[in-house]
């Protein structure tokens, strides 16, 4: 620790050098600020620093924003990090290179005089990575499974930038689970307690228990999350599952899970080819375009191999509201026990099919196309050069022999019919039954800046906070905007200050000055009068890495003392949920689970 608190006051002399050459009027005060300022951010994060390279690493953390605490953004701001940046370059890099010659050291002490000698190099710096264990939970409306993966994110190194947010860079699946039918009491309730049974002989099989997951979402999907218990289905889940386990469903967001467990968002940014992924279930059949490994439309159009169900004898045992919709449309009228001859079935999978090849071609025209979707059309502005095809109606598309009971086989037949009668031009993904449940474990989870400020005495998990964006811009900010951005915020949501738990996100960078960050402080304290008299939590999210330095002072310059949390990095959107997880990496950045929580969303068709 000596090293880095000789490097700690190299820093502040390198700074009060440089405040006296263009600052010398005021530079003794500045040079106090900031001092005071270093001090008490490292103070406040002493907890992290159990090593020399971790306290190296909280100087780094800590410089930038003690020194916007007494210089603005700008050229003298830029100059005084520049002038710093080499000074914590060498230090780091000499202390990471002792590390390695000890850890070196340590291995070859270790190993018999019989193995060959080599040089270790870290792929990545412990500091610098995490992994966590995450499950990815699919209650489907024709069936359910679950799989276990290893996540790896990383925290790309920058010492003019050093509060990048983690981010996923490796995937590992450990374990999935069976396969089987999603168990239902009757056509309109999920049999809760199989479903439980269930992932809690699977997770044995694994060897895994619930203490052990650390990250990962449920998802309710299609027509499953239709039903009238889903949502308490999802409770049971979460609450048993894991530590952070989080509840996803919606039609838009399971096309981006789809897409990304599918392998085809990282697929198009390798090859650069605008891909549209179409995953199709037993319920919906969910649309996503991938280009440079980011989704740029989704839709939803309720086209599955379950919503009609039939046995070898085509005896009807299954029947939902879009099939009813469709037949009427047809001029059929079977019921549950009729014997369906296989032509109709065939009829009534083509029609089907000719919906979702509209769909994926351009706006949804026709009558059964329109009656059929879940969502808006997708954005074709975008130019597709490839169509891939995930889900469990894919497995047969590309060969596969499974049979589930219901008009899957037919549909999958209709589909690729169409698809070379076009002549689309489709491609194999590298997942297909699974792509949902893979992308739900893996591509479920954010993580929060390096520049987060907590209350210790908050408890974790946090779930199920709505996140309500303020309208609050460089262009228009002031104090007593933010006051009337905020309750304007909680009208638009229908949510009550000082009674509704929510996230106020901050997309614009605010950040301008320490006077500033007081008035800042001041102007949310004032926004929420029935919440800090209630001591309620108060949690704020910024896109820009500023939570740290808002925290700060709002607790400094405000009556708010407890129960406040701050976190930055975040690229979220209206109407977005979150759960937020246990600090990761000693408090320096937090899981947090992006979803969104649409149950019962039955179609009504007439």
């Amino acid at each position: 620790m000596a090293d880095a608190n000789r490097l700690k006051w190299r820093i502040i002399e390198t700074v009060s050098e440089f405040l006296k050459e263009y600052h010398s009027e005021e530079a003794e005060e500045l040079e106090e600020r900031f001092t005071q300022q270093y001090e008490s951010l490292m103070q406040q994060d002493e907890s992290e620093s159990t090593s020399d390279i971790s306290s190296l690493h909280l100087l780094i953390k800590e410089f930038k924003p003690a020194l916007s605490t007494i210089l603005e953004s700008g050229a003298s701001f830029d100059r005084m990090v520049g002038l710093v940046s080499p000074i914590l370059n060498a230090a780091l890099s000499s202390a990471e290179h002792e590390k390695l010659k000890a850890s070196v050291k340590t291995m070859d002490s270790t190993k018999s005089r019989s193995e060959p000698r080599s040089r270790v190099y870290p792929l990545y710096d412990s500091s610098e990575s995490l992994n966590l264990l995450s499950v990815g939970i699919d209650i489907g409306s024709s069936t359910s499974h679950l799989v276990f993966s290893r996540l790896t994110l990383n925290r790309e190194r920058s010492y003019l930038n050093p509060t990048n947010r983690f981010i996923l860079v490796d995937r590992e699946i450990i374990y999935e689970s069976d396969i089987i039918f999603t168990p239902l009491v009757d056509r309109y309730t999920i049999d809760i307690e199989s479903i439980i049974k269930f992932c809690e002989a699977e997770y044995r099989k694994a060897g895994i228990t619930p203490e052990m997951v650390e990250s990962g979402a449920v998802i309710v999907t299609g027509e499953t999350a239709k039903k009238q218990n889903a949502e308490e289905i999802v409770r049971r889940l979460s609450s048993e599952s894991g530590k952070f386990v989080s509840a996803a469903a919606g039609p838009n967001y399971e096309s981006i899970l789809g897409a990304m467990g599918s392998g085809i968002v990282d697929l198009s940014r390798k090859t650069g080819r605008i891909i549209m992924n179409v995953d199709i279930g037993g319920g919906t059949s969910n649309l996503a375009i991938a280009s440079n490994g980011t989704v740029l439309s989704t839709a939803c159009i309720n086209v599955g191999g379950r919503l009609l169900g039939i046995d070898k004898e085509f005896t009807i045992w299954r029947i939902d509201e879009p099939t009813n919709f469709l037949m009427q449309e047809l001029g059929m009228s079977y019921q549950l026990g009729d014997i369906i001859p296989e032509d109709d079935a065939k009829l009534i999978s083509r029609e089907y099919a000719k919906a979702l090849l509209e769909v994926m071609r351009g706006p949804a025209k026709s009558c059964i196309a329109k009656g059929l979707m879940m969502t808006n059309d997708l954005d074709f502005s975008i130019s597709v050069d490839d169509f891939s095809f995930s889900g469990g109606i894919a497995e047969i598309y590309y060969g596969g022999e499974d049979t589930y009971n219901d008009i899957g086989r037919f549909l999958a037949e209709e589909i690729k019919s169409l698809v070379d009668e076009i002549g689309l031009l489709v491609i194999e993904p590298e997942n297909k039954i699974r792509a949902t449940v893979i992308g739900a474990g893996a591509f479920t989870l954010s993580v929060s800046g390096s520049t987060c400020y907590f209350d210790k005495s908050i408890e974790f998990p946090i779930r199920n906070i709505p996140v309500i964006p303020v309208n609050v811009t460089k262009e228009n900010y002031g104090p007593d905007v933010v006051r009337k951005e905020v309750k304007s915020a909680f009208t638009k949501f229908d949510l009550i200050e000082g009674e509704d738990l929510v996230a106020l996100y901050f997309k614009d960078s605010l950040y301008r000055s320490y006077t500033w960050l007081q008035e800042f402080a001041k102007a949310i304290e004032r926004a929420l009068p029935f919440t800090v008299a209630a001591k309620k939590m108060v949690i704020l999210l910024f896109e820009t890495d500023i939570a740290k330095m808002v925290g700060v002072t709002v607790r400094r310059e405000t009556s708010i003392q407890h129960n406040l949390i701050c976190l930055d990095e975040l690229f979220l959107e209206e109407g977005d949920w979150i759960d937020i997880g246990a600090p990761l990496y000693a408090g320096q950045a937090f899981p947090v689970t992006v979803k969104s929580l649409v149950f019962n969303q039955s179609k009504k068709y007439s």
